[in-house]
């Protein structure tokens, strides 16, 4: 009989400790449900089609959408596989699943936290590198070095967040599965500090690099209009000036235009269309010999038109808003671990922060795919194959009908 009550004491405390319920959040429940079907179904049909719009379109295997692809898998881990199960707890305010999948839905869940967040940065840092350094990015994102970032990227986050194996736990506050918040320290925060703030900020970074760039490539080619214009109505006269070695003479002037960097938001082409950023190469050309007006020359494919510099815009707008996206997502849940210890702040606080990072899984397929035109229209090709059983029935049933009329 003690061993009965016993028994019976401990499944009731097991339940206890896998329960989120709180007359708080009986009718939140509600609304986290509806979020978490919304981004079940966007989320993976999203990320699906991207990563089926890669295999089947032989213009959108390129190097940088291979990254591309990478982020999808880890939003369709998510999407598929856990948000699920985050809408089943919270329909019943419990987890229904065992103590062991509870510990894999964690690693689970900051496995794929860490490959997006990984996979967010080598993004940001190969538009970088392919505006400002085309060298080094025809190095480091080769076909191998791209087959070793993308497996560091899953390997690194298993091993960070393997460790923390023994602590994944019900965590009653967001009603999910996730690390113990004050066993797993300091390993637990400095993993956070680490992904998050650090993550962000090399992503902040990164992009404000890339907007910094477009800036001077759009001052030099205003610059460069001008001097067309004035060039038109009188000769340039040679200026004169003196190289490193002392040397005297005229200096000729050439413009790499950086025009093609637009087109590489819309076609993907990023390793063939894009060069290198604005430069001014300074060329000493002896003295005593007379010299012809030299204007300042494009070496793009593309002459500058009155188009670039709301191009230039575009792009610089679009990184900006995938910055303001990712900051979206987690700042707030973030802000609320870090100055609520106590757990003093509401409950139905912490779930609607910790919901809102899973727009992440689901707005990244339309931020980094939906905008591009190529991948636009092989969505179309997609959702045009897969609708097409039904318009063939669609047909055959008004052709049945129409002869009886």
């Amino acid at each position: 009989m003690r061993m009965l009550t016993n028994q019976t004491n401990q499944t009731e405390e097991e339940g206890d400790s896998f329960s989120c319920y709180s007359p708080s959040v009986t009718g939140y429940r509600y609304f986290a449900v509806l979020w978490g079907c919304v981004v079940t179904v966007t989320g993976t049909a999203g990320n699906l089609m991207t990563v089926f719009a890669f295999a089947s379109n032989s213009h959108l295997r390129t190097r940088f959408n291979v990254l591309i692809v990478n982020l999808a898998a880890a939003d369709l881990l998510y999407c598929t596989l856990l948000q699920p199960i985050s809408v089943d707890s919270y329909l019943h305010l419990r987890w229904r699943c065992s103590a062991l999948w509870c510990r894999i839905f964690g690693l689970l869940l900051f496995l794929s936290n860490s490959v997006s967040i990984i996979t967010l940065c080598l993004i940001a840092a190969s538009r970088y590198l392919l505006v400002t350094r085309r060298t080094v990015f025809d190095r480091v994102f080769s076909n191998g070095g791209l087959v070793l970032l993308l497996t560091s990227t899953w390997g690194f986050g298993l091993i960070s967040f393997g460790p923390l194996w023994p602590v994944y736990v019900f965590v009653p506050q967001v009603c999910t599965c996730s690390f113990h918040r004050t066993r797993g320290r300091p390993y637990s925060s400095i993993l956070l500090f680490f992904y998050f703030f650090v993550g962000l900020l090399c992503v902040g970074m990164f992009y404000l690099l890339i907007y910094r760039q477009v800036r001077i490539s759009a001052r030099a080619l205003l610059r460069y209009r001008i001097s067309r214009r004035s060039s038109r109505k009188k000769p340039a006269p040679a200026v004169e000036g003196t190289d490193c070695s002392g040397v005297t003479g005229s200096w000729k002037v050439e413009w790499s235009s950086q025009t093609d960097l637009s087109q590489t938001t819309d076609d993907n082409d990023t390793e063939k269309r894009v060069p290198p950023a604005a430069t001014v190469v300074s060329k000493p050309i002896p003295t005593g010999i007379p010299q012809t007006p030299v204007l300042p020359t494009t070496t793009s494919s593309h002459s500058a038109t009155p188009a670039d510099s709301s191009d230039v815009k575009r792009v610089t707008r679009m990184c900006f808003i995938m910055f303001l996206c990712f900051v979206f997502c987690y700042m707030p849940f973030l802000l609320v671990n870090v100055f609520d210890k106590n757990n003093r702040a509401p409950q139905v606080l912490h779930m609607f922060c910790a919901n809102l990072t899973w727009l992440n899984s689901c707005i990244n397929p339309v931020l980094y795919a939906v905008m591009n035109r190529q991948f636009r229209q092989a969505y179309r090709v997609l959702l045009t194959r897969a609708a097409a059983p039904f318009t063939c029935l669609w047909a055959r049933c008004q052709a049945h009908r129409d002869p009886e009329q």
